[in-house]
């Protein structure tokens, strides 16, 4: 794990759909354990604390499918839990699709360092509930990272991944991360990429399904000028996915911060949020 001050330049980076904590090792398991989705159980609380201690090891985090505070979870916020259990200090959710009380679908951001601005996206699609976050750090050297969760149609992603590519366009440190629902080598993220001048380093990486991983569907795309080491699938089975995991060196430092001292970083005005500080 780097130093806590960043003064290599490197930050190690993870993204993963939590599929709310519940693990999966068979398809049929969709169906005979649906009701996992929608009421509580024991083994969520123990994946989170599986997941808190995996993702502790990283700087910044993205999460997919993780409970904002339902039923399902028991009213629990995933991404506040997984970072007050792993120690990072600075936390945000993005609730997206919400069904009554019984679940509450968000993206979660986990971080070592505290952005200065948080931008709240919500994405195109004939079905609403999918979103991104924009997380910006540093002063005139910025780098942007961004967390995303995809639709499964073709159609909505397009739409989804120009919306983006039309938000970001000029960005030159830019890392954009989650679960794509695609390959890296389809049309959509190929365009998204070429707009962008972006690699894709975990290209052809399976993380989908996590009890055999056959897809390349979770990514983490980085600007061709940021420098990246050790793409890899993290073969762990807390979820119906594998998380993915990428080392960048950036051309500058970011500072880490002691949680509590910055929980409101300035933040877009059409974006109001406020910066999660865990209490742990």
């Amino acid at each position: 794990m780097p130093d806590s001050d960043n003064t290599a330049g490197v930050l190690r980076l993870l993204s993963f759909n939590i599929h709310a904590g519940t693990s999966t090792d068979r398809f049929h398991h969709y169906v005979t354990q649906s009701w996992r989705q929608i009421l509580p159980h024991s083994q969520r609380t123990e994946n989170l604390d599986s997941i808190a201690g995996l993702v502790s090891d990283y700087d910044i985090v993205a999460l997919q499918e993780a409970d904002a505070g339902s039923l399902r979870s028991g009213f629990i916020n995933q991404s506040r839990y997984i970072a007050g259990h792993s120690g990072m200090p600075y936390w945000f959710h993005q609730a997206n699709r919400k069904l009554g009380s019984m679940t509450f679908t968000s993206n979660g951001f986990l971080s070592r360092f505290v952005p200065g601005a948080v931008e709240e996206h919500r994405l195109p699609g004939a079905i609403p509930g999918r979103g991104a976050l924009v997380m910006r750090f540093g002063g005139e050297r910025q780098l942007v990272i961004v967390v995303v969760h995809l639709a499964l149609g073709r159609r909505a992603r397009t739409q989804q991944l120009s919306y983006l590519a039309a938000h970001l366009e000029g960005e030159e440190q830019l890392v954009v991360m989650g679960d794509f629902n695609t390959e890296a080598s389809s049309s959509g993220v190929r365009t998204f990429c070429e707009a962008l001048d972006l690699d894709a380093p975990t290209a052809g990486l399976p993380s989908y399904p996590s009890w055999q991983p056959q897809r390349a569907i979770d990514h983490i795309l980085v600007s061709r000028g940021i420098e990246t080491n050790e793409p890899c699938v993290v073969d762990v089975p807390m979820s119906d996915h594998c998380p993915v995991a990428l080392n960048i060196r950036l051309p500058f430092e970011l500072e880490a911060q002691a949680g509590g001292d910055h929980d409101r970083p300035a933040v877009a005005p059409a974006h109001r949020h406020q910066l999660r500080v865990s209490a742990g």
